[in-house]
């Protein structure tokens, strides 16, 4: 059990409606500092919209989001101070990149750290060049988004959240996108990045990289956590019977 210290994010009765489709049914979850945390669930099940309410790129209906000390309480209207506040202590890591195309790699890892942090230039460009080596980019800084592969692409995005030092990173299906040749790549780096420490939250549906990058999965399913643990536990020896459908289903796929 996590306690008051070692606890990055916490959600407490997270609702989320979209029209009249009730997305989140009253989450609540808490990740420890260096854990990395495995959102499963099928299409539509809510977990890509419980990762974004972690940093208000969606705003909840009602609950409280706290990370790394910040918390919005949604029963009232946040201030936008607060939500910026919540926003600088998460990275986020999306499914299409999101890069600059008229910026070259290093401008798009430097960006945020120049412009939303006010890290001083000379700084930026080192914290960026140490995220770019960490990601197997040595030599990239030059390149413009046009000139790299889908999986190089990603690792930018994944080079641009480490320089934030974030006290977490989201991670929001990072390698749908990628042809099924690079995906190996970049789970690989997130992999490896995951080892040293870094708070994650990865939505995901590659059982495998889940089971084997993970130190904690949940399984959400129509708006709820119904499933909690290791990869062992929820994925080898699932208890609820929507999981081992699920799970029976993705693996002989």
């Amino acid at each position: 059990m996590s306690t008051a210290d070692d606890t990055v994010v916490s959600l407490r009765g997270i609702r989320k409606r979209f029209g009249g489709n009730d997305v989140l049914n009253g989450i609540d979850l808490d990740v420890r500092k260096g854990e990395v945390l495995a959102v499963l669930g099928s299409s539509g099940s809510g977990k890509t919209t419980l990762l974004r309410c972690v940093n208000a790129l969606e705003q909840p209906d009602a609950g409280t989001v706290r990370v790394a000390g910040t918390a919005i309480d949604y029963t009232n209207k946040p201030r936008y101070r607060t939500t910026l506040a919540l926003r600088r202590k998460t990275a986020m890591v999306f499914q299409n990149y999101n890069l600059f195309a008229h910026k070259t790699v290093l401008q798009n890892v430097t960006e945020g750290l120049t412009v939303v942090r006010g890290v001083a230039k000379h700084d930026a460009r080192e914290r960026a060049r140490a995220a770019l080596h960490s990601v197997g980019l040595d030599g990239f800084d030059d390149r413009y988004p046009n000139m790299l592969s889908g999986g190089q692409q990603q690792r930018v995005s994944i080079a641009r959240a480490l320089a934030l030092k974030p006290d977490v990173i989201l991670f929001d299906e990072p390698t749908s996108a990628l042809d099924p040749e690079l995906v190996g790549d970049v789970n690989d780096v997130i992999g490896d990045v995951a080892a040293t420490g870094v708070t994650m939250i990865i939505v995901t549906h590659e059982i495998r990289f889940a089971y084997n990058a993970a130190s904690r999965v949940v399984f959400v399913d129509r708006g709820r956590i119904i499933e909690d643990g290791t990869p062992k536990q929820v994925i080898d020896h699932p208890k609820h019977r929507r999981v081992q459908e699920f799970l029976s289903k993705m693996t002989n796929k």
